[in-house]
């Protein structure tokens, strides 16, 4: 047989599924689209015709008419940090659990490249955008896109007011603030810090968090044991090399990729940790345990920041219309042993001042 004689199967259509339902394309629109109106019997009829003539609805089709595409776009600053990949596992089971589709970007954490991916996604015609927003201002052209086709924003782990005011994050001011009081009680009086870019929120809320530790321990703040990095492995190991000329006995890091950076550093420098500095990182990873020393960390919620943000953008996007939301998701400290709490603390002490697990604070052994 000739390709020209060959027949294609035309696919159903809603009028295929009326006819062979007994029914009219408004019972079977209504049918697809979950209307409560329908009587059991007529939706019998109609789902068994659906499943016969292997119907499937015109996605792009039902979009236009509802001016809807059942789509949200998500951009984070890097989907290689090994932060996100759950936070975006997390959005994308609340969206797809919700009827949604979900499109991910990258920013670089530029600008730049944050703006290109928010035109992107606005063409792109999603029904709204969850965003971890670079360093730095929107340009006052796209504000105003923004504003025109109004599309709502939900941000993720970093504020952004003159943006959106719906944000869900983690309580980074209290993570911090934990770790480097976990340093002081593990004997550690000069204590350095590690910082994202003082441009970022959390990296602000990190840095603020760390001064207030500092001052209920009744210790000094030193401008040479804090330096600020970018979150990235390379700034660690620059941010590491320059604080530990200055020999700190505690170091508290701002993320897991600069703490890799670090201890890159203090290999090159002959320092050992904890013998010479104790350290806690932010973040924790299962991989976590080939590390020695096994690393304290501050365990983010990265799957349910993700979720809880898809869910109050979707919410959003159907209408909810009450006052913008900034939730707060509480870290845990979990205690291993980079601290070096034995080199420092008597036993007597230690059964006074160790935290104890609850409230945020979990030991999986005591430094």
């Amino acid at each position: 047989m000739s390709p020209r004689n060959t027949k294609v199967k035309k696919a159903a259509s809603i009028s295929d599924v009326a006819r062979e339902s007994g029914v009219s394309i408004f019972t079977v629109s209504a049918v697809i689209n979950n209307k409560a109106h329908v009587g059991n019997a007529r939706r019998q009829r109609v789902e068994e015709a659906i499943r016969k003539l292997n119907y499937r609805p015109n996605l792009i089709a039902r979009s236009l008419i509802k001016q809807k595409t059942q789509t949200i776009g998500m951009i984070v600053t890097d989907i290689a940090n090994p932060f996100f990949p759950m936070v975006v596992r997390g959005a994308e089971d609340a969206a797809q659990r919700l009827g949604y589709n979900l499109l991910l970007c990258n920013s670089d954490d530029t600008v730049e490249r944050e703006e290109k991916e928010l035109e992107l996604l606005l063409s792109k015609r999603v029904d709204g955008i969850l965003l971890t927003k670079a360093s730095g201002d929107l340009s006052p052209s796209l504000r105003q896109m923004i504003r025109e086709v109004k599309v709502p924003f939900v941000l993720v782990m970093r504020t952004c007011p003159e943006l959106t005011k719906d944000a869900v994050i983690s309580d980074d001011y209290k993570g911090a603030y934990e770790a480097v009081r976990h340093l002081a009680r593990s004997g550690r009086r000069r204590i350095g810090l590690i910082s994202g870019p003082m441009k970022v929120s959390n990296a602000k809320e990190r840095w603020r968090g760390f001064r207030d530790a500092l001052e209920a321990e009744n210790l000094a703040y030193d401008p040479e044991l804090v330096v600020e990095g970018d979150y990235r492995i390379e700034s660690g190991f620059r941010a590491g090399h320059a604080m530990l000329s200055y020999r700190p006995d505690g170091i508290y890091v701002a993320n897991h990729l600069m703490t890799i950076g670090l201890l890159k550093a203090a290999e090159e420098m002959g320092l050992q940790c904890p013998e010479d500095f104790g350290l806690v990182s932010f973040d924790d990873y299962p991989w976590l345990g080939v590390f020695r020393p096994r690393l304290t960390t501050v365990e983010l919620p990265k799957h349910q920041l993700g979720s809880e943000a898809a869910e109050l953008l979707i919410r959003r996007i159907e209408g909810d219309k009450s006052a913008p939301v900034l939730r707060k998701l509480q870290p845990e400290l979990r205690i291993r042993e980079s601290c070096g709490f034995g080199l420092f603390v008597t036993g007597e002490q230690r059964q006074i001042r160790v935290p104890s697990v609850g409230s945020g604070i979990k030991g999986d052994s005591v430094d």
